[in-house]
């Protein structure tokens, strides 16, 4: 044998892209290590008392965070720079794609969209650990392991089933790219929304938790987390607003909504979320609902958990929803340990959730806002018996059932008319007890301009009954509103001695709880 030396040797350095691919990889190891030492030293400092053990987890946090993000800035570079001897890259881009699509390809793979996941928590963990820095220090360390051993699920996930960081073996010429129909504005920043907003419950979910853990189950974590499930709220709103333009536009499905399975895995959370943040004020105000409220968060971050379960294991079928994976007992398992850990808590610190304060009338606004959620809730049971109910028969029968928009618009059309009409009767009725003649002089005006709206409907030849009755009470909704920023603004004109429009502007900047709620409602009139 003559071993002769070939003549145009390979580089034996390694490419820009498998450098990107490594420290892609490399930072998954090292945010998995971090996101455990966090859980360690915060439950051990929190055990022991050691402000040192509790500021060095609060540390890995923040480490975390900046592991994770570069990683995603690693996955980010090589869609953008055409790598196309990443798996991940030759699969979900395409070098004729625009820039925008290029980087929207990273939430366009099953593998890119957990990274993106885990990026926003540990965006959201390493900002309320630094906020609640010198605040709370009994809660902290548990809200701080709580997103650590979620962000560490994801992580987890990527490292061991769906990496994104894999190597094709060969460069392609050109990657798959995306699916045309994702190759849409809307497409391109709806699924950045509802992560945004997915996991921004994350953290009032790591609050409770820690409130319960402690003990500490007084109001104080309500406050620190109101503005997270707000934020949270409005993303979420926001994605599932821009997915249902896309489906109109891109599927064609003749409206906004479909009753797709994945189109509910993202009302479900927001049906809770939006009972949970009414019902919030009635323990700010009432001491009541305690244990109704642990219940909503937790169900809310749950149910988070379940539209992610939904979307990525095959068990539904959906025109957007990710091929069938692996990952589907992954996610039970994480979501029947969320549901065991909440309700395990709230059954240990029962007796202590007992509320203080009590119901002290049928016709008051607590009564109202009672009634709001259990309405709320009854809707979200709808959507997810609907949604699941195929699944159920085959595993029962061996037969797939199928359940269509008739069926969801049969139940949920009445449930939401019902909710309407609560829209305008909660802001006014009085806290505590109303009375017969203060609610004749509130509801005079508006139950006028809701009558006067349904005949006028009728004359102009509408006879859907759900129609008439959606237009009547929109009228009735607005007229409410309109009434409430009326008599705020006079009132405080005539005490202060300000102009109308003055008045207008100071009531509602020094009230923007009250009057940014009736900005909302004025929202879901219009949509």
């Amino acid at each position: 044998w003559i071993v002769c030396p070939d003549p145009f040797p390979a580089d034996p350095r390694p490419s820009e892209s498998s450098l990107m691919r490594e420290l892609g990889q490399i930072c998954l190891v090292l945010s998995l290590a971090t996101a455990g030492y966090a859980v360690a030293a915060s439950l051990l400092g929190a055990r022991r008392r050691s402000p040192g053990l509790i500021q060095s987890g609060r540390n890995a946090v923040y480490a975390t965070a900046g592991l994770v993000l570069t990683s995603g800035a690693s996955l980010i570079y090589l869609l953008v720079t055409d790598r196309f001897d990443a798996q991940y890259v030759a699969q979900n881009s395409r070098a004729s794609m625009a820039l925008q699509y290029k980087i929207s390809a990273l939430w366009g793979g099953m593998e890119g969209s957990l990274l993106l996941w885990a990026m926003i928590l540990v965006i959201y963990s390493a900002v309320a650990a630094y906020q609640n820095r010198q605040r709370h220090p009994a809660l902290m360390p548990y809200a701080h392991a709580t997103c650590m051993v979620t962000a560490g699920f994801f992580i987890s996930l990527m490292l061991f089933s769906a990496n994104p960081f894999l190597p094709l073996g060969f460069t392609a010429a050109d990657g798959q790219g995306m699916n045309p129909l994702l190759q849409n504005p809307a497409m391109a920043i709806h699924p950045p929304n509802l992560y945004l907003g997915f996991v921004g419950f994350t953290i009032p979910f790591a609050f409770a938790i820690a409130a319960l853990a402690t003990g500490r189950l007084d109001t104080s974590w309500l406050h620190t987390t109101r503005r997270w499930t707000i934020i949270a709220w409005f993303f979420l709103s926001i994605g599932i607003t821009l997915g249902a333009q896309w489906a109109y536009v891109e599927l064609g499905w003749g409206g906004y909504w479909g009753w797709d399975p994945v189109e509910n895995a993202s009302l479900m959370p927001w049906l809770l979320a939006t009972a949970y943040l009414h019902s919030v004020m009635i323990e700010e105000k009432k001491q009541m609902l305690r244990i109704w409220n642990v219940v909503l968060i937790i169900s809310t971050f749950a149910m988070c958990i379940f539209g992610t379960f939904l979307t990525r294991s095959g068990i539904v079928s959906s025109v957007h929803a990710f091929a069938n994976s692996n990952l589907g007992p992954m996610f039970a398992i994480f979501l029947a340990l969320i549901l065991a850990l909440g309700f395990g808590l709230i059954a240990y610190r029962l007796p202590e959730l007992k509320s203080d304060g009590k119901l002290d009338a049928v016709l008051s606004r607590e009564s109202s806002f009672l009634f709001n959620n259990l309405v709320l809730v009854v809707a979200c049971f709808a959507v997810l018996w609907g949604t699941m109910f195929p699944v159920v028969t085959e595993a029962i029968t061996g037969t797939q059932m199928t359940v269509g928009p008739p069926f969801f618009n049969r139940v949920n059309v009445p449930i939401m008319l019902l909710l309407l009409l609560l829209t305008g009767v909660g802001p006014l009725i009085a806290w505590r007890k109303a009375s017969l003649p203060s609610l004749q002089r509130a509801f005079a005006m508006p139950t006028f301009s809701g009558a006067v709206t349904l005949v006028g409907m009728f004359a102009f030849g509408v006879r859907d009954f759900a129609s008439l009755m959606a237009f009547a009470l929109s009228a009735f909704v607005t007229a409410t509103i309109l009434q409430e920023f009326w008599r705020g603004a006079r009132a405080r004109g005539s005490a202060l001695g300000e102009p109308f429009h003055r008045a207008l502007v100071n009531l509602t900047w020094r009230n923007k709880r009250r009057y940014g709620g009736y900005v909302i409602h004025v929202g879901i009139v219009f949509m």
